[in-house]
């Protein structure tokens, strides 16, 4: 896929906050409304990844809005409920680990976003997409924005709720087996999720079973049930492993 070009800043050129201009600019030009979007849980060893895309209103944009990661949990809850009561549109997609592990991380963010995307009751006529890359088969005209989460409110805003909604997912999910601790890291590979998946293994279709250290276990398992090579004395043949 090719990578369109960015109307990112440098790193050294990232403000403070993020603000509206780039949404501005495009409404000047006749794209509105525009969507932002966003997902979490790129990295962690089990879980969806989910992604989010919302319709601000320019007329009541939340304060605060800010690259997830910079705030805590406490001020993602409360912004939110904030964006959930003034945005024009929102939504919430996922793509669960099993869809990962056949693709990879990167095509399953951006059929995330693509699936959120589709899901918002207003028809954007421009799409903001945190990253390199814009999600291909989108209903609008999608642009990429390098550190979107730090640059376009729009972006920060389905960061907070793609954020959020797998924080309570992966919470859910460690209420319903408390084995593994997801409530306390997300899936991620923590000292204690990987001494919990050295204990009780990986939970299948939970797990990301492509994502390493997980990889070495399948590999080990798909190389004992492998068809082996006779050796020639007994005829060219093929056998396998019970």
């Amino acid at each position: 896929m090719a990578r369109p070009d960015s109307d990112s800043p440098t790193l050294f050129e990232l403000p403070d906050r993020p603000d509206f201009s780039i949404e501005a600019r495009a409404i000047a030009g006749g794209q509105m409304p525009v969507a932002g979007m966003d997902e979490a849980g790129r990295g962690p060893l089990a879980g969806p990844v989910v992604a989010a895309a919302v319709v601000l209103d320019p007329d009541r944009i939340p304060e605060g809005l800010d690259d997830s990661k910079r705030l805590t949990a406490a001020t993602r809850e409360e912004l939110f409920a904030a964006i959930s009561s003034t945005a024009l549109a929102m939504s919430v997609a996922s793509v669960c680990s099993t869809a990962i592990d056949a693709t990879d991380i990167r095509l399953a963010s951006l059929e995330a976003m693509r699936r959120a995307l589709a899901g918002l009751c207003i028809a954007p006529k421009l799409a903001l997409a945190d990253g390199r890359d814009v999600p291909p088969g989108l209903c609008c005209d999608g642009r990429a924005v390098v550190k979107g989460d730090r640059i376009s409110v729009s972006i920060a805003a389905a960061s907070i709720l793609a954020k959020v909604t797998r924080d309570r997912m992966m919470c859910m999910r460690g209420g319903l087996d408390p084995r593994y601790g997801f409530e306390n890291h997300m899936g991620y590979a923590t000292e204690a999720h990987r001494d919990a998946i050295a204990s009780f293994g990986p939970v299948q279709r939970l797990h990301r079973m492509s994502f390493a250290p997980l990889r070495p276990a399948i590999d080990a398992t798909q190389n004992e049930n492998a068809p082996r090579e006779v050796p020639a004395r007994r005829e060219f043949s093929l056998t396998a492993t019970a």
